[in-house]
């Protein structure tokens, strides 16, 4: 499906267009959409199929993954849902009964428990196994002595969190190995492709071009490098966008990604003011002239940086980082905000990379912990009127890899029977796609050829928001394109 005519399709007006009156003819040649229009003759030597009457938008973008953890997911236990400390251990034990040998875990939150986990009590269960529980929100682990020991890290009494778990986090696939080769991460984009995505920004720790070249993926993936492997990338000559050496033509050079602070369920995101249970303000991960330096230096190599800024005084710190070194890209996650630095983000011309499935995780534990601040929190539509772009994501595997399910929490803003959390913060489903195609709007001439054809006007209307919603994160794809290439198709 190379070049093609895709006849009788209606197109989904989600920016700035022409317009199409009824279904249109596209004409795709070379990768590229070449031709839109009515009763368009067939090229020679080009194919032709029959949209009837589905609905057409470009590919969607997912612009924060961590693809690796996403894809090792399915093989760790399951802890989404849990608790309490006791209830996690409950698990651990009744897994361990039927598969002995080590064990990684994942989706704990802590953010409401009453009591804290400890190495002890993990220890009591599986005494003479490593087991390396990870959070939810990946902030921190919760590890036995023999995975402190087997990981490189000195005793203690509780968590293992912020900068010292992430520099632990690229020593686990070493020695407790998921399936990460080329045929895992071929079946992780294949799922992808099948829900409409196009292209993902995978911001996972410790990977190199060099991890990429076998990898055949079927749709574009931008990979990010951190400070530890920036020297690598600026002597290699790489440049924001530029093929990676060795690699398919879809991967390219992404950003430069900054974790700027904790986060909320680990108590460590970074607020001007203290949590309401006591627990501190967070604290930020580098010092000021340390993510101004780092800012400085990928702007000067022509590379975007993607910052992690989830409480309010981190998003202060990381914009003011921004404005002195006039680097470009992104604010990631932009979880609790102020009007002054939702202007700010709006002036540096900086997106406003967002996750909505996370408000639908972290509602009850901003009112429980942030009391006060949540009609700040996933203020998307102060974004919107303040003209920041905004691009929708997941943060998988700390949210699903699932586009739609991003689209409709941005719509509705509630995952159960309960009214929408501060639904003056809520997208429209047109503004909440437009916000998921990387900036491409309605589909037209020029464009690549990255098309997703749907079963469903995903701008139906809809009695209310909770109809919406219901009715996006059901949505039917019947064809996935990149590059003119199909991805997925059900034709």
């Amino acid at each position: 499906m190379a070049d093609f005519l895709l006849r009788n399709a209606r197109i989904v007006e989600l920016g700035p267009g022409p317009g199409w009156a009824g279904p249109a003819d596209v004409v795709v040649e070379q990768g590229v959409v070449r031709t839109i229009g009515h009763e368009l003759e067939r090229p020679l030597g080009i194919e032709e199929y029959d949209a009837e009457g589905r609905w057409l938008i470009p590919g969607l973008w997912d612009s924060h993954v961590h693809l690796a953890q996403w894809t090792a997911v399915g093989e760790r236990l399951d802890l989404a849902g849990t608790e309490s400390p006791e209830h996690v251990l409950a698990r651990v034990r009744d897994h361990l009964a039927d598969h002995p040998g080590p064990l990684v875990g994942y989706g704990h939150r802590l953010g409401t428990w009453s009591s804290e986990p400890t190495v002890a009590a993990l220890d009591a269960v599986a005494p003479d196994i490593p087991v390396v529980l990870i959070a939810g929100d990946a902030h921190h682990g919760w590890l036995n002595s023999r995975a402190l020991a087997l990981l490189g890290l000195p005793p203690r009494a509780g968590v293992v969190a912020e900068n010292e778990w992430y520099d632990a986090y690229t020593r686990i696939d070493a020695v407790l190995a998921p399936d990460l080769s080329p045929a895992a991460y071929r079946r992780t984009l294949d799922r992808a492709a099948a829900l409409g995505i196009t292209g993902i920004v995978d911001l996972e720790r410790g990977q190199t071009a060099a991890d990429w070249a076998p990898r055949d993926p079927p749709l574009r993936v931008r990979v990010a490098t951190y400070a530890d492997g920036l020297d690598v990338v600026v002597e290699a000559g790489l440049r924001g966008g530029d093929v990676l050496p060795g690699s398919a033509d879809l991967v390219t050079m992404g950003p430069l990604k900054i974790i700027g602070d904790g986060s909320l369920n680990t108590r460590t995101a970074w607020c001007c003011e203290d949590y309401s249970d006591g627990s501190g303000a967070g604290a930020p991960n580098q010092t000021a002239a340390e993510l101004a330096g780092l800012l400085d230096r990928a702007h000067a190599h022509q590379l975007e940086v993607a910052t992690h800024a989830i409480g309010d005084l981190a998003l202060r710190q990381v914009l003011a980082a921004y404005d002195l070194t006039g680097a470009q890209g992104s604010i990631e996650h932009a979880q609790l905000v102020t009007h002054r630095d939702v202007r700010t983000m709006a002036r540096l011309g900086l997106r406003g990379s967002v996750q909505p499935a996370h408000l639908l995780d972290d509602r009850d534990v901003t009112e429980q912990i942030w009391a006060g601040r949540a009609g700040r929190c996933f203020a998307f539509r102060w974004m919107v009127e303040a003209g920041v772009r905004l691009a929708l994501g997941s943060d998988a595997p700390v949210s699903p890899l699932d586009p739609w399910l991003a689209v409709a929490a941005a719509v509705h803003r509630s995952a159960d029977e309960r009214p929408p959390w501060h639904p003056e913060q809520a997208l429209t489903a047109r503004e909440a796609l437009a916000a998921s195609v990387d900036g491409q709007g309605s589909v037209h001439a020029g464009m690549p050829a990255d098309l997703v054809l749907l079963d469903a006007d995903p701008l139906a209307s809809h009695a209310d928001s909770a109809e919406a919603g219901a009715a996006l994160r059901s949505m039917p794809v019947a064809l996935t394109t990149v590059a003119g290439e199909t991805a997925y198709s059900v034709l």
